[in-house]
């Protein structure tokens, strides 16, 4: 007999006869998760969700692993729980579940040959019902799989009262007509039910007093008159209608002939180049086979059931030229056996360069037509014509494909109410009303990943060309940015031109971007028109945004930068963005971001060309003034102790900086606006806003140090310097090459950082400018340390200490102080160098720097772990490292454990210093510090030898 598993009703697992004990019910609820999912990848994600929901136990993971082994352990040798792609599969025969015997007796049901056979099989499968689906089990998952049974359950037995009827088996369903009708009062489909079966009964009075009482509740709760239907069923039992006499013997044993119906086969051909797309038109096979409580797909809420609620409909949306057409046939010819009864296809022209929307008249006209309804039979009103279409195809498999839809409202009267009917709609709008009202599961289309995209050239240009040049492949794929459009685009000019490399190819796309993939006699075949389509629905503000965003610097962006950059009032710039991303132009991405694939970007930047100059350049400014002093405004939260030689001018009138609670705040929004801020100084200096690129390279100057990300500081003030040439302040020009000149320290360019440096002490004494007379003995101390040589760092150490004190500046004295003493103990001076840095620790407390502070233990830990007092070290060298962890100061977190691994070593705490150098040593490789990471290595390798010496944690270089 082997393995059975029941769940429609409580769940059982019965081998050979014999019912065997699944376990708790949390472990059963596991097994419901997989059997309702049965030979279908369950991820753990999903398995922690639907098993938990919010409640996850503590160790979700290792939790639910543990049940699914005891449940391994259960099945042994009967059914087989298999780890698969993340997470787990039920390997089941389908036929061993009684939830997929049901529903495969249900579609059996509908597309058999006779009435007969289809009344068996719709019996045996209520059969298999036991009671309420996962009696006992309760999570918010299984509530909603219940309901989504139940209204399987329904449909089905409402199916089989229908075949029953057409058997003219209606004294055998009468019993069971009278509960439902109580039940569902005004259910119209069980009503017609019930007056055919009483008529037929010979009980005519009842069943027009029937519908006189379902009419009177109708209009009482509702408000509304009953559908075409059942009023027409309603005057077919008033004139005694021979036809509605129960069918003969003959058709009771099923030899009847069904009448014929046209069959329409109105697909276009499958798309040739066709490739990819395996997961969308997975999640298309499962939404055909899914309730939608149990959807897999995104949707939008609904406030009730509509009423086309069972009707499979998939909305794919995404931007013009992502293929989503060709998806739509591709899935529908994959699946043709599904519909015997004929395939409709319209294209709505939503989009068309040429012509209007398609009325949904004359779409409904040309289905009637289609369905073989003669022109004189068609009514002239809409809403006739869609009951009479929704007649037509009701119980009938059909697939109804609506390309290029516009709107909503354009749909509705084109949606069958059959539940044997699936629709597809394609269009570039989210179609918010349809999710709402119609249930309808929305699959948003994006680019093709990067082997589709490969796979798709590979296709259009033969695979041994695409084979012998695979770089200039790649090249394609990445300038198209796996748009499928641009990809086709792209492989009609090589294809066209097949004695041209591909790397040349590549070359004119990189070169002239969107003037390579513009048609001039063929729209359909341009990018550039294909997306100027969506714009025609938009309004004019709508559209000037979009232009907007495509010359806003960084690669996302936000609705505050977005208020800046256009000057809106928030309600109208949040309505703007609502309204590109309904038209497929802007994606939200979360936390609240909203990005650009990069083509429909270099789309959009063309048509800011359109806008007046003076908008463009005042939008710049606005969206500039936003970034700079909201990043000025962080950095002043990361160090406030930093001097500040001058704050940035006022942001212009309307910009308001983004608000910044604390340290955590700015550290997280520099972190997520970086590419967008290096973006915007690179906007500044095309713009020739020097005073920006110059601010812009000082507010990142603390964030960039502490990140490590020495090559984009580099970057940003070697810009500094070219924009301080141009502005009237000295003192900000020796800043630029101070700066600098310490940057290139750290990466070694140690010429240019000298070079940089002289030049910034130049600057500061001819305008005897004391204080960057003493930062910048500061940095060339580091400077000549890095290059070896510490007796000169601690000459211009000394010579930064006598110049803040003569400035009397406690907090860069104490700096001085720490540097001066570092470089003593590295020269072996160990008394002087303890009392210059307990000096140096003793003022950082008082003004409560922790950058300093941290910086001075880092020093002490050294001076101790050179004296011999090793614990002590690893005691300073620890409190330093949890002050710069708590400053997300990862550059110094590096150095500081890699001093730390050495008196652990020294102390034969040999795991000890393991796990410092190795931590030290993944951070310098992330930092790209190679020559660090080198060192580290070595020390790992040979643990236990000799300790090498060891440079210091960002001493005299705070300022």
């Amino acid at each position: 007999m082997g393995a059975e598993l029941r769940v429609l009703g409580q769940v059982e697992l019965w081998v050979d006869g014999r019912f065997v004990q699944v376990g708790h019910a949390r472990q059963t609820c596991v097994l419901a998760v997989l059997v309702v999912e049965a030979n279908r990848v369950v991820t753990m994600e999903q398995l922690l969700n639907r098993v938990w929901a919010d409640r996850l136990p503590y160790k979700a993971r290792s939790v639910a692993s543990n049940y699914v082994s005891r449940l391994r352990r259960v099945l042994a040798g009967e059914l087989a729980v298999v780890r698969r792609a993340g997470g787990y599969v039920l390997e089941v025969d389908p036929e061993a579940v009684d939830l997929h015997r049901f529903r495969r007796l249900v579609r059996q049901a509908s597309s058999a040959d006779d009435d007969a056979r289809a009344l068996a099989l719709l019996e045996e499968a209520a059969g298999l019902w036991r009671g309420e689906p996962f009696a006992g089990l309760d999570t918010p998952w299984l509530a909603a799989v219940r309901t989504g049974l139940e209204r399987e359950r329904i449909a089905a037995r409402l199916d089989r009262v229908d075949v029953a009827l057409r058997c003219g088996r209606h004294t055998e369903v009468l019993p069971e007509l009278f509960a439902l009708a109580e039940q569902e009062d005004v259910d119209e489909r069980v009503a017609a039910q019930f007056m055919l079966a009483l008529h037929r009964a010979g009980r005519t009075t009842d069943a027009l007093a029937h519908y006189r009482q379902l009419r009177a509740r109708l209009i009482e709760q509702l408000g509304t008159e009953p559908g075409t239907a059942l009023q027409d069923l309603h005057q077919r039992i008033l004139d005694t209608d021979p036809a509605l006499t129960p069918p003969s013997a003959a058709i009771m044993r099923g030899t009847a002939t069904k009448m014929e119906k046209p069959v329409p086969r109105q697909l276009p051909a499958l798309p040739r180049w066709f490739t990819g797309r395996d997961a969308e038109l997975a999640r298309l096979d499962q939404a055909l086979t899914t309730e939608p409580e149990e959807d897999p797909l995104p949707r939008g809420s609904s406030s009730g059931t509509p009423a086309s609620a069972t009707v499979m409909i998939s909305a794919i949306g995404g931007a013009g030229g992502t293929g989503k057409t060709w998806l739509a046939l591709a899935w529908a010819h994959h699946h043709l056996d599904r519909f015997a009864d004929g395939q409709l296809f319209v294209d709505l022209r939503g989009f068309s360069p040429t012509q209007e929307p398609m009325a949904s008249e004359v779409a409904v006209r040309g289905f009637l037509d289609a369905l073989g309804i003669d022109s004189g039979r068609i009514p002239a009103d809409l809403d006739a014509q869609a009951a009479l279409y929704r007649t037509l195809v009701a119980g009938r498999r059909m697939l109804i494909v609506l390309d290029n839809a516009a709107t909503a409202d354009q749909i509705v009267p084109l949606l069958p109410g059959s539940p044997t009917c699936t629709v597809l709609v394609t269009g570039r709008t989210r179609l918010a009303s349809l999710i709402d009202r119609h249930g309808t599961r929305h699959l948003t289309l994006d680019v093709l990943d990067r082997t589709e995209a490969r796979a798709l050239l590979a296709a259009r240009l033969g695979a041994s060309r695409a084979a012998a040049e695979p770089a200039a492949v790649d090249e394609l794929v990445e300038l198209c940015g796996g748009y499928p459009l641009a990809l086709s685009i792209a492989a009609r000019n090589a294809a066209t031109r097949p004695g041209l490399p591909l790397a040349e190819v590549a070359g004119e796309l990189r070169e002239l971007g969107l003037q390579v993939l513009d048609h001039d006699s063929d729209p359909a075949a341009s990018l550039p028109t294909v997306l100027s389509w969506s714009l025609r629905r938009l309004t004019d503000e709508q559209r000037t945004v979009f232009a907007l965003l495509g010359i806003a610097p960084g690669p996302d962006t936000t609705l505050p930068a977005v208020i800046a950059l256009t000057g809106l009032p928030p309600a109208r710039a949040r309505k703007a963005l609502s309204a590109l991303e309904e038209a497929s132009l802007l994606e939200r991405r979360p936390h609240g971001r909203y990005a650009m694939h990069d083509l429909i970007r270099a789309y959009a930047t063309t048509t800011a060309h359109d806008l007046p100059g003076d908008l463009r350049e005042t939008a710049l400014v606005r969206v500039m003034d936003f970034h700079l002093h909201t990043a000025h405004a962080a950095d002043r939260l990361l160090d406030p102790h930093r001097h500040l030689l001058k704050a940035p001018d006022p942001p212009v009138a309307g910009v308001h900086p983004h608000p910044l609670p604390d340290a955590a705040a700015a550290i997280a929004w520099l972190e997520v606006e970086h590419a967008t801020l290096l973006a915007t100084q690179r906007a500044a200096v095309a713009l020739s806003r020097h005073h920006v690129v110059w601010h812009l390279a000082r507010t990142l100057d603390t964030f960039h140090l502490r990140r490590a990300l020495l090559r984009d500081a580099l970057a940003a003030w070697r810009a500094a310097v070219d924009a301080a040439a141009h502005l009237s302040d000295p003192a900000a020009r020796s800043l630029a090459h101070r700066f600098l000149g310490r940057v290139c320290s750290r990466l070694g360019l140690h010429e240019e950082a000298t070079c940089n440096l002289n030049r910034a002490i130049d600057l500061a004494k001819r305008h005897r400018d004391l204080t960057g007379q003493a930062h910048t003995h500061q940095a060339l101390a580091a400077a000549w340390e890095r290059r070896g040589d510490d007796r000169r760092a601690l000459d211009h150490a000394r010579h930064a200490l006598d110049l803040y004190r003569t400035l009397d500046h406690q907090e860069w004295e104490a700096d001085a102080l720490n540097l001066v003493g570092w470089y003593a103990a590295r020269l072996s001076e160990f008394d002087t160098a303890l009392d210059h840095c307990r000096g140096a620790l003793a003022l950082h407390r008082r003004h409560r720097h922790p950058d300093g502070e941290a910086a001075a233990l880092d020093s002490l830990g050294f001076i101790a772990h050179h004296t011999g007092e090793h614990w002590k070290a690893v005691k300073r060298y620890h409190r330093a490292l949890t002050i710069f962890r708590s400053l997300g100061n990862t550059y110094e977190v590096a150095d500081t454990l890699d001093h730390l691994g050495h008196p652990h070593a020294a102390l034969g705490q040999h795991d000890q210093a393991r796990k410092a150098w190795q931590e030290a040593l993944e951070l310098y490789r992330q930092q790209g510090r190679g020559d660090a990471a080198a060192r580290v290595r070595r020390q790992l390798d040979g643990l236990g030898s000799a300790m090498q010496s060891i440079r210091p944690s960002g001493a005299g270089e705070t300022t």
